[in-house]
């Protein structure tokens, strides 16, 4: 199995993970309507038979129920996981006590006394100051409940702050989770690419298949004639997926499906393994039922070409 190393010296994680932003949401997602505790189970156990022992929550998604979701399935097999879950820095937090008290909170519900990775969810620190919030998860690292540290929608300049932070305690910065997607390349552009290749930080790739754009599953010929109102969650208030926004990546799409076709794999696998192919990134899907964790884990175990990187990136540079 294909391994990444979180950070320069962090732990090798398989080199695609799961996110579970939709176990047990149901402000953005539709868990208890069309999918629930069965089917996140189903997916959570097949993810590890294919291979893939890696799993990022938060302490927000469903309001802890991710966590404590994991924290239930993990009792139910024998096989090694890694967990990495996050700290939203908000409402009240002032102090590194804070940073204990919700890291004690979400260890409890995922029933494991260390996670592989722990990070900032967003660059909200005015309140504790980053300085201070970077060494309260110093002292985690040196108490043995996290093993790396991560940030998360960490802009390059916010990254290099915190990198310098803990740079003082003799911890490297392991990770940035960001949105990153052959349709969302902004990382590119921004400097934040460029400044985790200069440091040694890996970058979590959320949304590496926009939403479901990049399965193929959303054509201009199959948009209802009110796309919005027959989509569910957090992809309602997504413009990409009115009829309008899907003939825009029609040309993508189609590339994608002429790859799968010469793979003999499916256009999500091949979208994944592009973003595998960009180096020390590693991607997050999720994943609602077994099916889906299935199809994640077979873009790993192959490669494209050389000439479909590129070509890949040449059709989405208006995405960067």
């Amino acid at each position: 199995m294909q391994t990444v190393n979180l950070g320069k010296d962090g732990p090798a994680v398989t080199a695609l993970g799961i996110g579970t932003w939709a176990w047990g949401d149901k402000l953005f997602w539709s868990y208890g309507n069309d999918y629930g505790v069965d089917q996140v189970r189903e997916a959570f156990h097949a993810t590890l038979d294919a291979g893939i022992n890696f799993f990022d929550t938060a302490e927000v998604y469903g309001l802890g129920e991710s966590e404590r979701l994991i924290g239930q399935f993990k009792q139910q097999t024998d096989k090694p996981v890694q967990i990495a879950t996050k700290f939203f820095p908000l409402p009240w937090r002032f102090s590194a006590q804070s940073v204990s008290d919700a890291l004690t909170a979400s260890l409890e519900r995922l029933n494991v006394s260390h996670v592989a990775l722990y990070q900032v969810h967003q660059p909200f620190d005015f309140l504790l100051g980053k300085r201070a919030l970077m060494n309260a998860l110093a002292d985690e690292v040196q108490q043995g409940r996290i093993a790396t540290v991560g940030v998360s929608n960490y802009s390059a300049e916010q990254m290099r702050q915190a990198h310098k932070y803990l740079a003082a305690r003799g911890i490297p910065l392991a990770v940035n989770q960001v949105r990153y997607s052959l349709l969302t390349r902004q990382i590119e552009r921004n400097g934040i690419l460029d400044t985790a290749r200069e440091l040694g930080i890996t970058i979590l790739a959320y949304s590496p298949l926009a939403q479901g754009l990049l399965t193929g599953k959303y054509t201009p010929g199959s948009a209802p004639s009110n796309q919005n109102q027959s989509l569910q969650g957090a992809r309602r208030l997504d413009p990409r997926f009115s009829s309008k926004g899907l003939e825009k990546i029609a040309p993508v799409i189609s590339a994608l499906q002429a790859m799968s076709t010469a793979y003999q794999r499916t256009p999500a696998q091949v979208a994944l393994n592009w973003l595998i192919a960009q180096g020390n990134v590693i991607p997050i899907p999720g994943a609602k039922n077994a099916e889906q964790a299935r199809q994640n884990a077979g873009a790993l175990g192959w490669s494209l070409s050389e000439s479909d990187v590129a070509r890949l990136d040449q059709l989405t540079q208006a995405w960067k």
